[in-house]
């Protein structure tokens, strides 16, 4: 039977304590103040005090130095701690294991300079302050990198950015102080050497956020999604992280990690979904029933738990994986659960809707919110469709390098081919 280590169960029973004891119980409240227009609310600040103060800091950066605060934990140690952490939208914040911050803390800690990680890192490890990674723009297909447009240009000791970019998370939040922004910097160089990573203060003379964009009309005061303009943004050339023209490798090196904490997060809120579902089919009735006893309700809390079950094992595996056997040798198990778990998010989401009916599709309970995420899912972080290339191709290599079921032609009726 297959079980986390200790730690990893140890660790999420003390940090489901203080979910249930002092984040859940302040879920109303926190809303009210973000309500008001503040992009961190009183009671979350306080909250990370809290945490900090127990050490349930930093848990998803298994690479922290000895001098760096936090836990340290493996990824598969992660995974337990995540769902709890995702079962409210706004309590990864408060253990400072919240996106966009903790792949930008990776990449800093696997490419920056010295220099970069005093200025950079050190304070967002702290909570400090919250940065960005522009990459998507509105008139390319982002999910290839050879479509952007965005430009930076080497002038002497400075590099000149020029170019729009949206859906830079937190960007325009009161805290983000730091943007790796991806351009082009080779623009004639092989597809994959093009781009490269720099890093741009936010008060930058020529940056500005345009807008602020609603997600399926949504707009939210401390999960922002801002449009922004580069205009001859100047920045030292020692801002640049890595080298030139390894951007797209150091964003994949981001992006393995980024899309198995999504996946972790989003089983979390599937569990409060299929909660939901039981809680309500057991409280309604419909035409002298409770609605648990049809079979379009048991088959909608069975199919979830099934298909939510599964998903679970799959993003263990890929954590097991990447903290074995690294990002690149776990490519195809990463596509595998940003597909799988982007489907059944947005499926459980669409059944607790279902059932709960009318008011499903208000914000009395989370699942319209769980829904519109859910659906988002499926094109950040990368669409499924690119996923779905890259799973079918990685396949077919690993089919031809192991061969698998040995001779297929021996498979085949009568041998023929």
């Amino acid at each position: 039977m297959f079980e986390l280590p200790s730690r990893a169960l140890q660790l999420r029973d003390q940090v489901a304590q203080f979910f249930n004891e002092r984040v859940l119980p302040n879920n109303a409240l926190w809303h009210a103040q973000a309500s008001a227009g503040v992009a961190e609310p009183e009671i979350e600040r306080q909250l990370k005090i809290e945490a900090r103060a127990l050490g349930l800091w930093n848990m998803a950066l298994p690479r922290l130095a000895d001098d760096e605060p936090g836990m340290r934990c493996t990824n598969l140690e992660f995974t337990a701690v995540a769902e709890v952490l995702g079962r409210l939208e706004w309590a990864s914040r408060v253990f400072n294991c919240h996106a966009p911050d903790v792949p930008n803390m990776e990449l800093l800690q696997l490419f920056a300079t010295a220099e970069q990680k005093t200025q950079w890192l050190t304070p967002l490890l702290e909570g400090q302050i919250g940065s960005s990674f522009a990459m998507t723009e509105p008139w390319a297909a982002s999910s290839d990198p050879a479509n952007l447009e965005t430009r930076i240009v080497r002038e002497g000791d400075e590099y000149v950015i020029n170019g729009r970019k949206w859906f830079g998370s937190n960007a325009s939040h009161e805290n983000c102080r730091v943007l790796i922004v991806v351009g082009v910097t080779s623009p004639d160089a092989p597809k994959s050497q093009r781009q490269s990573l720099v890093l741009v203060p936010t008060n930058s003379p020529g940056f500005e956020v345009i807008r602020n964009l609603p997600v399926f009309s949504h707009h939210s005061n401390t999960n922002t999604h801002p449009e922004m303009v580069f205009k001859d943004v100047r920045v030292p050339v020692s801002n640049l992280l890595g080298s030139e023209g390894a951007g797209f490798a150091m964003g994949q090196a981001r992006l393995g990690p980024a899309r198995l904490h999504h996946c972790m997060r989003a089983i979390g809120e599937c569990e409060v979904l299929i909660s939901l579902m039981v809680k309500r089919s057991r409280e309604r009735t419909t035409f002298g029933k409770r609605i648990d006893e049809y079979s379009s309700t048991q088959e909608a809390i069975s199919l979830s738990r099934i298909e939510l079950d599964q998903s679970r094992l799959l993003v263990q595996r890929a954590a097991y994986l990447l903290d074995t056997v690294g990002n690149k040798a776990a490519r195809k198990q990463i596509s595998m659960i940003k597909v799988a778990v982007s489907r059944i998010y947005q499926a459980i989401a669409d059944r607790t809707i279902q059932i709960y009916g009318a008011r499903g599709v208000t914000g009395d309970t989370p699942a319209a919110q769980a829904f519109s995420r859910a659906r988002a899912f499926r094109i950040y972080d990368g669409p499924d469709e690119v996923h779905l290339q890259t799973i079918a191709r990685l396949e077919a290599a690993e089919q031809d390098v192991d061969g698998h079921v040995g001779n297929l032609n021996h498979y085949l009726f009568n041998g023929a081919e």
